[in-house]
């Protein structure tokens, strides 16, 4: 738990919590990107795409460190908000799916 707290403060401190932000229609996407690796995640669905979510939520019942660092940096209003336009969210979704393969 200490490990995961001081995972949640550096990326925060770092700028890493990332709210793409889709105008007009207000669709988001939010990223957390690490010293090596960038994960997407749903705060609707509490869906993470790093490798521990799953033994995270499934087998512990707890949210990983992404998930937390994304809630932390709302509350603390440390969230790096980037507009585009909707005319852009196709190229931006096939981008994101690259980087995730």
């Amino acid at each position: 738990m200490k490990q995961e707290a001081g995972n949640v403060e550096s990326v925060i401190s770092s700028s890493g919590v990332k709210l793409h932000l889709f105008e007009p229609s207000n669709r988001k996407i939010w990223t957390v990107v690490g010293k090596d690796n960038e994960h997407w995640l749903d705060l609707d669905l509490g869906y993470c795409s790093c490798e521990e979510y799953f033994y995270n939520a499934m087998e512990k019942g707890r949210k990983c460190y992404h998930l937390q660092a994304v809630q932390s940096a709302i509350d603390k209003n440390k969230v790096e908000t980037i507009k585009f336009q909707d005319a852009e969210f196709e190229s931006f979704m096939s981008a994101l799916v690259q980087d995730i393969l």
